[in-house]
């Protein structure tokens, strides 16, 4: 929708296509998945909250460190960084606020 907006209608019906036929394949075959019902419950089991909550981890250290080598390559080529470093920062500042703010709740 966004490239539509910006003037690259090709792309922007590519994009909505495979997001359509995505959709399409989660609603058809994610009534047999036991891992897709454990993800989208409302109440999921014990499991899925252990396992939903690694997932979101280890994408939380993936956009990291990718952002993290972004802003390294940025300074190596000789431009500030500046967008990757706000990214980093803003990470480092949610992990520490979230750690202070569970450690009190739990």
């Amino acid at each position: 929708m966004a490239a539509t907006f910006g003037g690259h209608l090709a792309l922007g019906l590519v994009t909505f296509g495979i997001l359509a036929a995505c959709s399409l394949a989660l609603v058809l075959l994610g009534r047999r998945s036991e891992t897709y019902q454990g993800l989208t419950e409302k109440a999921p089991d014990e499991r899925f909250t252990r396992i939903g909550g690694w997932a979101w981890a280890g994408t939380g250290i993936v956009l990291t460190v990718g952002n993290l080598s972004a802003f390294i390559g940025e300074l190596a080529s000789g431009r500030s960084g500046d967008p990757y470093f706000w990214f980093v920062a803003t990470a480092a500042l949610t992990y520490i606020a979230l750690v202070a703010f569970l450690s009190r709740r739990t």
